[in-house]
């Protein structure tokens, strides 16, 4: 069942007996081998409970009672939830009722008459998602009294020492029985505030400690008190952390005979102990090696102490290992090639070899300028024109000797180069390279760049100084940091000037971001930092997105501030039973880069709604029904599977409830048909949530009336008018008594039977008795009729009516208009309208005017077709229209008359028209007037 893949180790149909245990990996090539973590293979399951028949538990009314779950041969989290006579109705956890996640029972505080049920305990694995049922618990009530009142007594306690891991989220429960109940608080023995980030739960019988510190531990304590008593439980967070390395060692090159040392540090709580591994194998203290401590030496090594050698850590809560390699080497000395610049010899020797100068065939010897260095540089202080010459180095170990020659050139020639510089991500810099040299050699430049010649053609470099050597780099970029070399050729020799160039830029983005130990609202993300890209990371920013956001968000975190050289955090205020993705930005002083890749699709776990519907309310409907409407819970707050609603309703004056349940999560609307239901009743009404974890919060309570029935009266005395040509007027009396409830009362209005689009209506609120209906048409006769009306529809209506509209207006507006200003009198006149037989007889006109710079508008009439007004003082234009008046309403308007300002100063009189023949004969009046 067993085999190999790669590195991977595949078993195939697992066996929970023969499987489960450590595993590590032996990894191995001709150089050593090293062992990999452990990995722990363990099995979840949750096997059904034993069936069989519960005794009813009896108990007087008042006393406190615990009801055990039992719970059944299991491996893995589990959680719990109690259900009341039938799913879905759970039991809701308050100060009264409690369902403890540590022993699954489910513990009533003080019962009551509503308690009386069957009760069955579900069990749940949080990681296979198996879930099984408790045969039932009766809970019943003896006849023999009710209990008194008792001080509290604390059931659901916490262990005397609580061991907590850094980061993880620690619960505390606490729960006594008592009558009256107990109220539960939670205090530190030190006295110390709770910070923000604790919650209470369950009516404080639970305390929740997200994001778990090394400031957390110390001793807690939780009170229970009434007023018959208090009680008291204590116990003490401890904190513990695994290991993690703060001191590793490096891969080693030693030469046979010397000593290696190794040391390895690891922080934890406990503090961890060390182990070293060669090979796979343990190290042990013997003879030229001494093991002690996170400490490896090995003294006058051999060829043989080659290998993989690992250090690892260890406390009670994790194992971690770290592995270096150690080449041990002998072999011939070789020597690099001597520079003509620097006088430098370092031969790469195992063992180290001895150095010995030569210029020419003369040995050199350590002077007041010459130093000779064990390392094999040779350094010359002064140096003149007397030092050229050909140099020599040789070395020599048991392995035998090697040497090198070049020859030093001394000229009068210096360089004036570049200086190491910072530099921010897009700007611009020039590095400078000038020589001061003999003016018969010629002088050529170049520039290389961490090692490669800078050619013509790159867009970023640009050669600038025209007989110096001038580098402009433009619009540098992260990869343009690095080591510049400005080198200058002559007739005799090459110099050169070297300059580190730092470019600093938002930092690179974060990597390998991984969630870990994920809750029901909270999630522990770790990642690995990028390069800081020349300016220290100052702190580090947390984004997320769910199906259900738009775009990237920003999220809570513990630490709210992320420091830069933290590379973990907890996230909280997440939503139960939501898929959610992680991002993390780095911050520097030049700003913000990039996001990290993606994390993985993580969802969070599963757990009892905390939402309520909200907008809860309803009425209307059909006779006998009562209509509850709500807002659906938005699937983010769902908090699991299964999720439905629970609608609870009762008549005024009644004590219990009936319930009723809904699985659509969607659903926003419920109908209770009952043909006892009285008409528009009123009912208090409230809707809960619940899911597979357990039942929810209900919305507060509110009442609603159930349908009613549309009036049974008729309006009396109903009377109409023509008001105008596209206006009618309608009057009734208001109904005096009926015994169903009236909102308004409606107008229906129409031409004749054969024309149904010509009918309309119009409502108006119940303290309302008449109506205009307006848009009608001109000398056409209409048909009216009214009724009451309530949320159940329209009444009986009287016998139609009807009523003719009057003819409508004439449609010529006044022509040819004149008018003259003298100072701020204005002087109107036009030409009177004549009415057409099927028009309205004209009986005056209406002045609309405004000025130009204000909204107001005023109305003048007169029975004539002349009119006076004042205007008054300001510079204002005026504008104005003209209307006829009749009984079918307003005519059109004629063309806008515009009085402009300076009109006013120079009172000229000018007449308005919308004749063209009249315009040309006005232009040659005013003309001949002037």
């Amino acid at each position: 069942r067993r085999r190999l893949s790669g590195g991977n180790l595949i078993i195939s149909s697992l066996d929970r007996q023969q499987d489960v245990g450590l595993y590590q990996c032996m990894a191995y090539n001709t150089v050593g081998g090293i062992l990999s973590r452990r990995a722990s293979l363990q099995f979840a399951y949750l096997d059904h409970f034993k069936v069989h028949t519960r005794s009813a538990v009896s108990v007087r009314e008042g006393q406190g009672v615990v009801l055990l779950c039992g719970t059944p041969t299991s491996s893995g989290d589990l959680t719990y939830a109690w259900v009341f006579n039938e799913y879905p109705y759970f039991v809701q956890q308050d100060s009264r009722r409690f369902v403890s996640q540590q022993t699954g029972n489910l513990y009533i505080a003080k019962v009551e008459p509503s308690d009386v049920g069957n009760y069955t305990c579900v069990v749940m694995n949080s990681i296979t998602k198996g879930k099984v049922h408790s045969s039932p618990t009766s809970l019943i009530l003896r006849t023999d009294g009710v209990m008194g009142e008792y001080e509290p007594k604390i059931e659901v306690n916490f262990p005397d020492n609580v061991p907590a891991a850094k980061g993880s989220t620690v619960t505390l429960e606490c729960f006594a029985l008592g009558n009256p109940v107990p109220e539960i608080t939670w205090k530190r023995a030190n006295g110390v505030p709770f910070p923000s980030k604790v919650k209470m739960k369950y009516s404080k019988a639970v305390l929740e400690i997200p994001s778990f510190q090394q400031d957390d531990t110390g001793g807690y304590e939780c009170v229970a008190e009434n007023k018959m008593g208090k009680n008291m439980a204590a116990g003490r967070l401890a904190f513990y952390a695994k290991p993690q390395w703060i001191q590793t060692m490096k891969d080693m090159a030693l030469a046979i005979e010397e000593r290696l040392y190794w040391e390895c540090r690891a922080n934890g709580k406990p503090k961890p102990s060390y182990m070293w591994l060669k090979n796979g194998q343990q190290l042990l203290s013997e003879d030229r090696v001494h093991v002690e401590d996170g400490v490896l030496s090995v003294s006058a090594l051999t060829l043989s102490d080659a290998g993989m050698y690992q250090c690892v850590a260890e406390n009670k809560h994790g194992i971690i290992y770290f592995a270096a390699e150690l080449m041990v080497l002998g072999r011939m000395a070789f020597i690099c090639p001597l520079s003509l610049q620097i006088i430098v010899c370092k031969p790469q020797a195992y063992p180290v070899a001895s150095i010995l100068w030569k210029k020419g065939n003369l040995p050199v010897h350590t002077n007041d300028r010459i130093t000779l260095s064990p390392d094999g540089t040779l350094r010359l202080a002064n140096v003149s024109k007397s030092d050229a010459g050909s140099y020599t180095c040789f070395a020599r170990n048991r392995f035998g000797m090697s040497s090198t020659t070049g020859r030093l050139l001394v000229t009068g020639e210096t360089v004036v180069g570049p200086v190491d510089m910072e530099i921010i991500v897009g700007e611009s810099i020039v590095l400078p390279c000038q020589v001061a040299s003999d003016p018969v050699l010629d002088v050529s430049f170049s520039w290389a760049f961490n090692g490669q010649l800078i050619v013509k053609g790159d867009g970023h470099f640009e050669l600038v100084g025209g007989v110096t050597g001038d580098l402009m780099i433009r619009n540098i970029q992260l990869y343009h940091a690095g080591k510049y070399i400005c080198v200058v050729d002559t007739d005799v020799e090459s110099l050169s000037a070297v300059a580190v160039l730092i470019v600093k830029g938002p930092p690179s983005p974060p990597d390998s971001v991984t969630v870990e130990e994920v809750t029901d609202s909270t999630a522990q993300l770790t990642w690995s930092s990028g390069r800081d890209n020349g300016s220290p990371i100052t702190n580090y920013l947390i984004q997320t997105r769910t199906p259900f956001t738009v775009g990237w968000q920003r999220v809570n975190t513990v630490p709210e501030i992320i420091s830069g050289n933290t590379l973990t955090a907890t996230v909280v205020d997440l939503n139960a039973w939501v898929e959610y993705e992680f991002r993390v930005l780095a911050k520097n002083s030049v700003g913000v880069g990039e996001p990290s890749p993606v994390s993985v699709k993580t969802r969070t776990e599963d757990a009892v709604p905390d939402a309520a519907p909200g907008d809860v309310g309803g009425g209307g409907g059909s006779r006998s029904e009562l209509v509850i409407t709500w807002e659906p819970v938005p699937e983010e707050l769902q908090n699991g599977e299964s999720f439905g609603y629970i609608i609870a309703f009762r008549a005024f004056g009644e004590v219990s409830w009936t319930h009723v349940a809904t699985s659509a999560p969607g659903a926003s609307r419920y109908v209770y048909r009952n043909e006892s239901i009285a008409p528009f009743s009123p009912f208090h009404v409230k809707v809960g949530t619940y899911n597979s974890k357990g039942q929810g919060p209900f919305s507060p309570m509110v009442t609603i009336y159930s349908a009613e029935i549309e009036p049974s009266g008729m309006p009396a005395g109903v009377w109409a008018r023509s008001v105008s040509a596209s206006e009618i007027e309608v009057n009734w009396q208001a109904l005096s008594f009926t015994p169903e409830r009236v909102l308004g009362y409606e107008v229906a209005y129409w031409e004749d039977d054969t024309k149904p689009e010509t009918m309309g209506k119009v409502r108006v609120p119940g303290n309302q008795t008449s109506v205009t209906v307006s848009g009608l048409a001109g000398t056409t006769q209409y048909f009216l009729t009214v009724s009451a009306f309530n949320t159940a529809g329209t009444g009986p209506f009287l016998p139609t009516i009807n009523v003719t509209t009057k003819k409508p207006p004439p449609a010529q507006p006044p022509l040819n208009v004149e008018w003259n200003l003298i100072g701020s009198q204005l002087s109107l006149s036009w030409e009177p309208v004549v009415a057409m037989e099927s028009e309205s007889e004209v009986t005056g006109y209406q002045l609309s005017y405004r000025r130009q710079r204000h909204k107001e508008v005023n109305t003048l009439t007169t029975t004539n077709s002349t009119a006076e007004l004042t205007l008054s003082e300001d510079d204002d234009d005026y504008i104005i229209h003209i209307q006829t008046l009749s009984e079918g309403g307003l005519g059109p308007a004629s063309d806008p008359i515009r009085i402009h300002q300076q009109s006013k100063h120079t009172a000229v009189h000018v007449s308005a028209s919308s004749s063209p023949l009249t315009h040309f004969l006005l232009r040659i009046a005013v003309t001949g007037w002037s």
